[in-house]
């Protein structure tokens, strides 16, 4: 993906009259594309309504918090976006969208942050994740900064949580100090 450190994870779908099968994760294949050895300690799941806007979320590092997210159910229109302070690609972002059909995932590592619209009533994203929630560590940006210039292509003011919408710009929270830098995650 254009982000660096992000990856599309696309799974070869076998169909039958049953419906399809797919392998979503193969943790040697992630190793070698990634060189990170993904090892999962906790799962989530969210499920939202049409025109629900979730994010830009990430974690501190440390502790860091590692994502493979994939679309359950529905479908959803989902950013990446570099938080990483220092980063080549820093503000840059990456646009997929998601449904239960296809099984594309994402895979974000320390750094890296999440958005998601879901497109449809009942849309389900599933978390994997790296490390086990830790409380005060979540780093919020706003979906709707200007200046990252997200393409959500609303049609309707989005429906957000109270502290999607009071969160800090990207130049603010990096101003205040509150984004991991590019060099204590990626070091050379």
């Amino acid at each position: 993906m254009a982000v660096r450190g992000a990856y599309r994870v696309e799974p070869e779908p076998i169909p039958d009259h049953r419906g399809l099968f797919y392998e979503a994760l193969r943790y040697e294949v992630l190793r070698e594309a990634t060189g990170h050895a993904i090892d999962i300690r906790q799962v989530n799941y969210t499920v939202s309504k049409r025109n629900v806007l979730r994010g830009i979320h990430s974690t501190t590092v440390p502790p860091g918090q590692g994502k493979i997210v994939t679309c359950v159910r529905g479908e959803a229109l989902t950013m990446v976006v570099d938080l990483r302070t220092g980063s080549p690609t820093f503000g840059a972002h990456d646009v997929l969208k998601q449904d239960s059909m296809s099984g594309t995932a994402v895979y974000l590592p320390d750094g890296l942050g999440l958005a998601y619209l879901a497109l449809g009533d009942d849309t389900c994203m599933n978390y994997l994740c790296t490390r086990e929630y830790v409380h005060g560590t979540i780093i919020d940006v706003d979906a709707l900064d200007p200046e990252l210039g997200l393409p959500w292509d609303l049609e309707a003011p989005p429906i957000r949580s109270a502290r999607d919408a009071a969160a800090p710009t990207l130049a603010e929270a990096a101003a205040g100090g509150l984004l991991p830098a590019y060099e204590q995650l990626c070091p050379r």
